[in-house]
């Protein structure tokens, strides 16, 4: 079977053939139908993730068929068509009995402790599964783990309510687009910030307001008191971000666009401002099958950018690079 393997820690990656893995008592082998890529997995190339285990299959969503199930594996079958957690969970930690699997001690990270989805097949563990619902098509299923999810759960950290007003920065990437229509499907009134005109045109398909430019805090403060930023970029857009949150709104911080550049936080405006700033990441089981049930029931629609084969990995980061892209980068098979 064809992979994307990474050989080793800054040695680039690689389109190779490999024999197909061999399961475990509680693992499934998946043929993979699609998987996502991520701008994690660009920043894995560059070497942002050195305790990675190598050589190692990159990526970490995927929508697939069961081929093959292990012995022990009783929740699925051959033929069932599923998505995956980003990690594995242990299930029997503090974390994971209290339904916070998100914050298991003893996870492993699929891409990075274990090996990732850039491949024709690929094997799971069995306990990380969530099975796809019919009526949502492939497209809908892999954009909903580490990006629709992630979002719902963060959203429902900062305790929105309906009817507030959530800004989105970066709003026409894969995670952007996304959030904008979770945020929308939980009763949202949401602004959409993106960086040009070509790609304001389709955030205004699903922002109920679209603004253009780094420079967004005045304009979004006429349109009401913001509750809540989705911040998807980092540096490049936190400082307005700050300015624009009403007093006693929330930040989530889930963007690092480039973690090289730090970031001079001024305290005074979380402290005089009562603002909580929140880092974001990763979903749990139960949050990625309510959000597969927002795709079947239409609420959230997957927005694809583009679309190549395995052989053609180059081109995906090609336009995970185009500053002109929207939307979510699929690797089929």
């Amino acid at each position: 079977m064809k992979a994307v393997i990474l050989p080793g820690y800054k040695k680039g990656y690689k389109v190779e053939e490999l024999e197909e893995p061999k399961i475990g008592k509680d693992e499934v082998l998946v043929k993979v139908n699609k998987a996502a890529l991520c701008y994690r997995d660009l920043l894995q190339i560059e070497g942002f993730y050195p305790k990675s285990k190598y050589p190692l299959i990159l990526g970490h969503e995927m929508v697939g068929i069961i081929e093959k199930v292990g012995e022990d594996v009783r929740e699925f079958k051959e033929g069932d068509r599923v998505t995956s957690m980003l990690f594995v969970p242990d299930w029997s930690c503090e974390y994971c009995k209290g339904g916070e699997e998100v914050y298991c001690k003893n996870r492993l990270i699929y891409a990075q402790e274990l090996d990732g989805f850039f491949a024709e097949k690929a094997k799971l563990k069995a306990n990380s599964l969530v099975r796809v619902p019919d009526g949502v098509s492939d497209d809908g299923a892999v954009i909903v783990p580490c990006v629709a999810a992630m979002v719902y759960r963060g959203l429902r950290k900062a305790g929105l309510k309906t009817g507030e007003v959530v800004l989105v920065t970066g709003a026409s990437g894969g995670v952007g687009i996304h959030a904008i229509q979770v945020a929308k499907a939980l009763g949202a009134k949401v602004i959409g910030v993106t960086s040009n005109e070509n790609k304001a045109k389709i955030v205004s398909k699903f922002a109920d307001y679209t603004i253009v430019g780094n420079k967004f805090s005045d304009e979004a403060k006429k349109i009401g008191d913001i509750s809540i930023v989705i911040e998807n970029t980092g540096t490049f857009t936190l400082e307005e971000s700050l300015k624009c949150v009403r007093t006693g709104g929330k930040i989530i911080q889930i963007g690092n666009l480039d973690p090289s550049v730090t970031f001079n936080l001024r305290l005074g405006y979380l402290i005089l401002k009562d603002i909580s700033l929140m880092g974001h990441i990763g979903a749990n089981k139960k949050d990625i099958e309510f959000t597969l049930n927002l795709v079947k029931e239409g609420k959230i629609r997957p927005v694809i950018g583009g679309e190549v084969s395995l052989e053609e990995f180059d081109k995906a980061l090609e336009l995970i690079k185009d500053k002109n892209r929207y939307g979510k980068i699929l690797i089929k098979n």
